[in-house]
């Protein structure tokens, strides 16, 4: 019985890739691509502060990013941004645009909006598949008003959409643990 299951199977998966060979054409993401994808991401947010203090359409700036980088239209994204609380999750595009330049989420204030002037990766580690990458570690966001760097603890995951366009369909960040002052 196991052979004609295995053999049911394995002619499945032959006459899926014959009728929508789509699904099996991703190629592997390298490192590379995921170094330049948080590239485009960090010039992104970058863009979108400076569109603000330009008097731009920032609205317009953010839903660019948006659609050029996360995978809301390929599978759908798990967004959990730093400065979240009562509303942890951005789960609609609508709701990611909001996060970056506030809108119909009350605790939104435009995280994108700083400005900064600078996003500096530093990845812990990358790991990756046949299609799809994770990478870990912490990025530094360049505040525009002082200088200052902030540190930001993130997980990103990447795939590829159909026309081998490195996609985010993970983004969970988070601020450094504090310990409690001593007594």
């Amino acid at each position: 019985m196991n052979k004609k299951i295995g053999s049911s199977c394995a002619f499945s998966v032959l006459a899926l890739a014959v009728v929508s060979p789509a699904v099996f054409a991703a190629t592997a993401i390298t490192q590379d691509e995921v170094v330049a994808a948080q590239q485009k991401w960090g010039a992104c947010l970058v863009n979108i502060g400076k569109t603000s203090v330009d008097k731009g359409d920032i609205k317009v700036a953010a839903q660019t990013c948006i659609d050029s980088l996360y995978a809301y239209d390929n599978g759908g994204v798990l967004f959990k941004p730093t400065k979240a609380a009562a509303d942890q999750f951005r789960e609609t595009k609508d709701q990611a645009l909001s996060y970056f330049v506030a809108g119909g989420i009350p605790e939104d204030h435009g995280f994108a909006l700083q400005p900064w002037t600078n996003v500096r990766f530093e990845n812990s580690g990358v790991l990756m598949d046949s299609d799809s990458a994770l990478a870990m570690g912490n990025y530094y966001f360049t505040d525009g008003q002082t200088g200052k760097e902030v540190k930001v603890e993130y997980t990103f995951g990447y795939k590829k959409d159909k026309d081998g366009n490195l996609r985010i369909n993970l983004h969970h960040s988070s601020l450094p643990y504090a310990p409690p002052a001593a007594h």
